[in-house]
């Protein structure tokens, strides 16, 4: 398995575009299950959650492949097979997400459940509930669902809790329903906004878009698509913490500051300098690092996948800080290997309380999922000495090429190769 060496201590200069939303290509990948036409998608990543996913289509008859460096073409149309087999399935939870359009576009499905997760339970149930309501006939056998339904036919439904993912499988399966839905709780997250107007430039007719009641008339068919992907707003955050984290100064280019207000908001109040415009974020450390209160929730809260980033940075913080994780009950899997680099933090069930210390020392650690390998790839970045980052496949999940972003703007960060 590759790793990251890194030798921090070093301040962060320069400007950096982030980018596209690997989150948000993942749904509209799979919203081409629903259309007759090519689907273009430019600003796309290259990171293996994408990769996942093509080969994801290519296994239901649906080629996927790159046309140039960052531009993916779809070639869609009707699915040659209905089943997403385990394989492929159990490598990302996202890629349940092709269960509604498979069903709505073929009258059945048969799709792997996904299984667990590293950082908690992820439940489909809310998906499956959605669907049902729509009038699906769905089974549990052996580890798959297996759905079907002559013609989903629009219907309420009331979300128990707001649930990204399935918020866009239910929606992607009602717009090729016949008559009207109203789905109440959605979630209200930038990639849900991005798969609905990507979803009305197909032709459907969705109202509602930025709050939590989507209302939906169902069409008969969609048509093909070109659409260029917004900014990775994690990404992005990422990027800025790496800045505050190793007290230097960067800008980072291509994404909506609006979709980050959460992030920036906490940056502010722990002491850093922050210039706004209408697609950039530049962050300046002026300082000092002060502590804060941080706790997860849905957008426009604070976001989860933040949360592991903005803990490396509040560890040498001048001031104790609070971070209580209310989405996922494992992400704090990360905090065995902060405190093996020094941090000192006291976990309380779902909170942590760090004690900032004057430095982190570098050390041996190990990745654990996603967003914990970016943030020990952060505090190896501001530690004293040598960090090896290990198994940093996970990072390659959502990341595209981070080591190479980080580099320029001055990181002494490079990859050994297995």
């Amino acid at each position: 398995m590759d790793r990251f060496e890194i030798r921090g201590g070093r301040p962060l200069q320069g400007s950096v575009r982030a980018s596209g939303s690997k989150n948000s290509v993942l749904a509209l990948m799979a919203s081409s299950i629903l259309c007759d036409g090519d689907v273009v998608l430019g600003n796309v990543p290259r990171v293996r959650d994408l990769s996942t996913m093509i080969e994801i289509l290519g296994a239901l008859g649906v080629p996927a492949y790159w046309e140039r460096e960052n531009t993916l073409r779809i070639e869609a149309g009707e699915p040659r097979k209905v089943e997403a087999p385990y394989d492929l399935v159990r490598t990302m939870r996202a890629s349940f997400m092709v269960l509604g359009p498979l069903l709505a576009r073929c009258g059945r499905a048969r799709v792997s459940l996904p299984g667990g997760c590293a950082i908690g339970a992820r439940p489909v149930d809310q998906h499956l509930k959605g669907l049902e309501a729509l009038g699906a006939k769905v089974d549990l056998t052996r580890g798959y669902v297996e759905a079907r339904a002559e013609r989903l036919r629009g219907a309420r439904i009331p979300f128990d809790l707001p649930t990204v993912n399935g918020t866009q499988n239910v929606l992607m399966a009602a717009c090729l329903a016949e008559g009207e839905s109203r789905i109440e709780n959605a979630a209200i997250e930038p990639e849900v906004g991005e798969l609905i107007r990507v979803l009305t430039a197909m032709g459907a007719q969705i109202e509602g878009a930025g709050t939590d009641c989507l209302e939906v008339v169902g069409v008969s068919r969609l048509s093909g698509v070109e659409h260029q992907v917004a900014g990775d707003r994690i990404e992005a955050g990422t990027l800025l913490v790496a800045g505050a984290i190793t007290r230097g100064e960067i800008e980072v280019t291509g994404i909506e500051p609006a979709q980050l207000r959460a992030v920036l908001d906490k940056l502010e109040g722990a002491g850093l300098d922050l210039e706004i415009g209408p697609d950039r974020v530049r962050l300046r450390y002026v300082g000092r690092i002060g502590g804060t209160r941080i706790k997860t929730a849905p957008f426009p809260g604070f976001p989860t996948d933040m949360q592991a980033q903005i803990m490396a940075l509040l560890t040498l913080a001048d001031e104790p800080s609070f971070v209580t994780e209310t989405i996922f009950e494992n992400r704090f899997m990360h905090v065995l290997e902060l405190q093996r680099m020094g941090a000192d933090i006291a976990l309380d069930g779902r909170c942590a309380v760090i004690r900032g210390v004057r430095e982190l020392q570098g050390a041996p650690v190990m990745a654990t999922d996603l967003r914990a390998s970016a943030c020990l790839v952060l505090a190896g970045l501001a530690a004293r000495g040598e960090t090896n980052v290990l198994r940093v496949y996970h990072i390659d999940r959502g990341y595209d090429r981070i080591e190479e972003k980080l580099r320029e703007l001055g990181g002494r960060i490079r990859r050994i190769r297995a």
